[in-house]
């Protein structure tokens, strides 16, 4: 029989505040067009991306996520030293180590925490709200922060005609804390290893550092490739979460996928056959694809907003290079 003491978590874990961070540099797509042959009009048809922020030198990756952190604190009502561990998803964040979620953590005066980064892309809020869940019901930690930041505009390459208006800057996080009910359901999570081609980086580091070339590594992908995946693969991965959950279509108030392209929300959407009553992020449209932050912050536009309230249920589901994927059901905080 194992000595080892059973762990003493909480039944349940539940979103409990939110917050963003967005630079404050506001990018139209005029920019964009200053370097590629394209139009304002071909780039809101196929993305719906009319502009985007891009982080100054000053708004780093430590700093856009100190602010959102501070936020989701704040509105999660706990003290900073009350946090027991910060998850981190980004993949601008160009040291290999130490992780950026130490740094984080001590800005934020939360003591000694679990720190720790996560690449998983676009999908990388999903999979740090999977993990700190299990910490809660494990009970390594009562409050978890996970924090999704990305500096693209790094990444970048502004020649590329098939990206350089896709990808924009912002911090999103949230405190993860103990509840009495279920309140983040089940995860459908994967990936598809045979298709990592389909979103990666130009060079790898080691070469980059090899060859020294005159750009600087950027993301590239196979737009279709990726369009096709993502409306109709993952479709059913969120069909899966709300099955997984016990919610259908109709008992959702609140949809927010990943802020890829407002094509791709639109045909799953319709796909999913979400009923009209159930309000749809479309963040990408002012924000850009900002990855791992996308759906906090889309998430703290909602309820800032009003368009979404506390207690509301929602499908979150997020996707990206690897290829990678995370949906579940939550109640909104």
């Amino acid at each position: 029989m194992s000595k080892i003491k059973p762990s003493k978590g909480a039944p349940y874990a539940r979103i409990m505040g939110v917050g963003g961070y967005r630079p404050t540099r506001v990018v139209p797509n005029e920019v964009i067009l200053e370097t590629i042959d394209s139009s304002d009009e071909w780039i809101r048809s196929r993305s719906g991306i009319a502009t985007r922020h891009w982080a100054s030198d000053e708004e780093t990756v430590s700093v856009m996520s100190v602010e959102a952190s501070g936020k989701a604190i704040a509105d999660a009502g706990i003290r900073p030293e009350q946090i027991g561990a910060v998850i981190v998803s980004t993949v601008s964040h160009f040291k290999q180590t130490p992780a950026i979620a130490t740094e984080i953590a001590h800005k934020i005066g939360a003591g000694k925490p679990a720190a720790f980064d996560i690449s998983a892309g676009c999908a990388g809020f999903g999979y740090g709200l999977t993990l700190a869940k299990g910490m809660i019901v494990e009970g390594s930690a009562e409050y978890v922060l996970v924090i999704g930041v990305e500096r693209l505009s790094d990444l970048t390459d502004l020649e590329d005609r098939a990206t350089a208006f896709l990808f924009g800057d912002g911090a999103g996080a949230v405190v993860v804390g103990p509840s009495q009910v279920p309140a983040i359901g089940p995860t459908v999570w994967g990936s598809e290893g045979d298709k990592s081609e389909t979103i990666k980086q130009t060079v790898a580091w080691d070469e980059f550092h090899a060859e020294r070339p005159e750009k600087f590594p950027a993301i590239t992908q196979e737009g279709q490739a990726v369009f096709r995946w993502a409306v109709f693969e993952m479709a059913k991965v969120a069909q899966q979460a709300l099955d997984a959950a016990g919610i259908a279509p109709e008992d959702l108030d609140v949809f927010i996928p990943h802020q890829a392209n407002m094509r791709i929300i639109d045909s799953m959407v319709k796909t999913l056959k979400l009923p009209e009553s159930v309000t749809v992020a479309r963040d990408v449209e002012t924000t850009g694809n900002t990855s791992a932050a996308s759906i906090p912050l889309a998430m703290e536009r909602l309820l800032a907003t009003g368009q979404a309230k506390s207690g509301d249920t929602a499908l979150v589901i997020g996707f990206g290079a690897g290829l990678v994927y995370a949906a579940t059901v939550v109640t909104l905080p």
